[in-house]
């Protein structure tokens, strides 16, 4: 079709270079591009031009290009894929979006493709963390399948992370324009969505319950040969339950998703976090096999950030930060944090365990999850401030968070002024109880 070999021609669309094609649907083409400003690859969505001028559906195709182009700069997380520019062009408008190299979840939703149920579980978490990021900026995402998740794979082939995609049928709650109803991918629409009724969270909920039975078992909640007959599945059947399906799935699996597939709102999750939770509780209570991921778990090191008093005024976001910036150690009883005399260079939050603080041979502190250690390594100005004064001992076996300035430096800026206010109340504290110990000793004592 002529409008495909626009900016081809050329290598262009706009000032973003083609490299390849990456795919196309019946109404739009996506691009890798090269944005050589910012020396980046970028993935460019741009709507045909034949769909525009079609006197049914132009006109929705033209408010789903809005939906993206009214959420560039908006949506920061980990997990969500970043819209860096959109350009209504009158002839093809398009999108600038984040590249992300891989697959989609769709590749792991055949019966010989299937992804261990543990990974499964920690991406269901991630997504819902995600999705729940995306509700509070008062948006619905409505597409929830698993084409629109990005996979993110390591150098070995395995997924690793996801990021989600694709919010040209999100609905703004806060939007004052009419926004078009009943979207979505009919195998993952909550019952309520197929009525066009205008749907809250719990719609979203629903599509990642489906989207986890189909990664778990190979096939949708509901198949049918007509869509006729599929609708009437999804609102008066139940569907199959998951345990037996494969090995490791039990009753408490089955369960957490077939609440997510309610078919009433009411009987699903009421939020995002209550969700998150039942799938990250099915790991911390064993309920999942631990084959391949033997490690502590990104779901299970988020958990243990928020439980933590010195990661308390962080959010989801800032929190996500830190699960994959930090360096995770485990340290035994009796090991030495710190030498009295050697220059700092690292700075840990206790996570687990507990150490001593000595000086001159004297026991002066005792430090338990939650606190930090020698975080004068960040924030003193000077090599000789940062030098040791106390030997830091670790005197219950410890799981630290620590970072590097240099670690700190990749940090989002409002991370890092979490962080400073954070060790601004430390020292606060550490102070008053300075205070308290000159004057009143014998209390102390």
């Amino acid at each position: 079709m002529v409008e495909t070999d626009i900016g081809l021609e050329h290598g262009m669309i706009g000032k973003y270079r083609i490299i390849r094609k990456l795919g196309e649907g019946a109404t739009s083409e996506v691009f890798l591009c090269r944005d050589d400003f910012h020396d980046r690859n970028v993935a460019v969505k741009r709507v045909r031009a034949a769909a525009l001028i079609d006197a049914v559906d132009g006109p929705v195709y033209a408010r789903f290009f809005a939906a993206e182009a009214a959420l560039v700069g908006r949506l920061q997380h980990p997990n969500v894929v970043q819209i860096y520019d959109a350009v209504a062009d009158p002839i093809a408008p398009y999108v600038v979006m984040e590249y992300v190299p891989g697959t989609t979840l769709r590749t792991y939703c055949r019966a010989d493709q299937l992804l261990p149920l543990e990974l499964i579980v920690e991406l269901g978490f991630k997504c819902a963390m995600a999705l729940g990021y995306v509700y509070r900026q008062g948006l619905i995402h409505r597409d929830v399948k698993p084409a629109n998740i990005l996979a993110i794979t390591n150098a070995a082939g395995m997924v690793t992370d996801i990021k989600l995609t694709d919010f040209g049928s999100a609905l703004n709650l806060a939007a004052e324009s009419t926004q078009v109803h009943q979207v979505g991918s009919l195998a993952y629409m909550a019952p309520e969505q197929l009525d066009g009724q205008v749907p809250d969270c719990r719609a979203d909920i629903y599509a990642l319950g489906a989207v986890l039975y189909h990664l778990i078992a190979g096939k949708p909640p509901f198949d049918a040969p007509s869509q006729a007959v599929l609708m009437n599945q999804i609102y008066n059947h139940t569907p199959p339950p998951l345990a037996g399906m494969r090995a490791g799935v039990n009753a408490s699996v089955d369960e957490v998703i077939q609440k997510a597939l309610a078919k009433r709102p009411e009987d699903r999750y009421p939020n995002w976090d209550a969700f998150a939770q039942a799938l990250s509780g099915l790991i911390a209570d064993h309920k999942v096999p631990r084959g391949h991921l033997q490690g502590v778990l990104d779901s299970e090191r988020f958990n243990l950030l928020r439980s933590l008093d010195f990661f308390s005024s962080f959010g989801d976001v800032e929190l996500w930060e830190v699960v994959h910036r930090a360096k995770w150690q485990r340290f035994s009883f009796g090991h030495a944090l710190y030498r009295r005399g050697e220059e700092g260079r690292t700075f840990h939050i206790m996570a687990q365990g507990s150490v001593e603080v000595y000086r001159n041979g004297k026991r002066v502190a005792l430090l338990g999850a939650g606190t930090s250690v020698g975080e004068m390594a960040y924030l003193a100005p000077s090599p000789e401030l940062r030098r040791h004064s106390t030997d830091v001992v670790v005197t219950e076996p410890a799981t630290t968070i620590s970072f590097t300035p240099e670690a700190m430096l990749q940090l989002s800026p409002a991370c890092r002024h979490l962080f400073d206010e954070a060790f601004i109340r430390v020292l606060v504290r550490r102070l008053h109880a300075a205070h308290e110990a000159l004057a009143h000793p014998r209390r102390i004592l």
